[in-house]
């Protein structure tokens, strides 16, 4: 998944629509510097509950049709929230949120200027800022490690010149090691990551992987730290050598 958010955007319907699931959690986004007409993303990502999230130009919402029950209104948002909504689901979601602004509390503690933005939006812009200092310090140290091993195949961006393209999540397969036996192996270890297409099934078709296992998935956020990386590339070295 790339970090620039225009390059997962297709047009849809005369719209300019932004998948940005997987960037979420890694990237502020400004859907105003987008110029996107839909953006969807999902709370899970950003540490928050499986809530569903849809953003859109006020004028495409209200020409768009809605599934609904008869008694629901017209306007927006109701047309597309028939029922009673997931309050719970609401509330964690600010709560994710709310964690996410206090790591951008200081103002000057980012290299940009959010002044355009709402007090909470700052926040979060400057948090992600140091997030993804540390989470391309993370990624970089992950792809350094796993190139030392004969025969593994980082699927995606490896230079250390673009890591700003990326997100920290590194795919790749390993010659001789199925990635869903990687995958228990890590897991009797008390690591968990993810095998298989991970639903990006027609690039992993592309690349032949498919009747293979796919890829090994494994994914890093601004909590993690470089013991666990370390810890991560060690445990590959002893799985590949018992």
């Amino acid at each position: 998944m790339w970090c620039a958010p225009e390059e997962n955007s297709c047009a849809v319907g005369g719209g300019q629509r932004t998948d940005a699931v997987q960037l979420a959690p890694h990237c502020g986004i400004d859907v105003q510097d987008l110029g996107c007409d839909f953006l969807v993303a999902s709370a899970y990502k950003f540490f928050g509950p499986h809530q569903g999230i849809l953003w859109g130009r006020e004028e495409l919402l209200n020409e768009t049709f809605s599934y609904k029950v008869r008694p629901a209104g017209n306007d927006l948002p109701h047309k597309f929230e028939t029922g009673t909504l997931s309050h719970e689901g609401i509330a964690g979601t600010l709560g994710a949120i709310d964690y996410l602004a206090s790591h951008g509390a200081k103002p000057g503690s980012s290299r940009k200027s959010y002044e355009h933005m709402s007090a909470r939006g700052a926040r979060i812009h400057r948090a992600f800022d140091v997030f993804t200092d540390w989470e391309h310090h993370l990624c970089k140290r992950l792809i350094d490690g796993l190139t030392s091993f004969k025969g593994l195949k980082i699927r995606g961006i490896t230079s250390a010149n673009a890591v700003h393209r990326r997100v920290p999540t590194v795919s790749f397969t390993l010659e001789g090691h199925p990635p869903q036996a990687l995958a228990e192996a890590f897991a009797a270890k008390n690591m968990f990551v993810w095998s298989g297409h991970n639903y990006a099934v027609e690039p992993v078709t592309r690349m032949g992987l498919m009747d293979k296992g796919g890829v090994l998935r494994v994914g890093l956020a601004h909590y993690n730290t470089q013991a666990e990386v370390d810890a991560f590339v060690t445990a590959l070295h002893d799985i590949v050598a018992g």
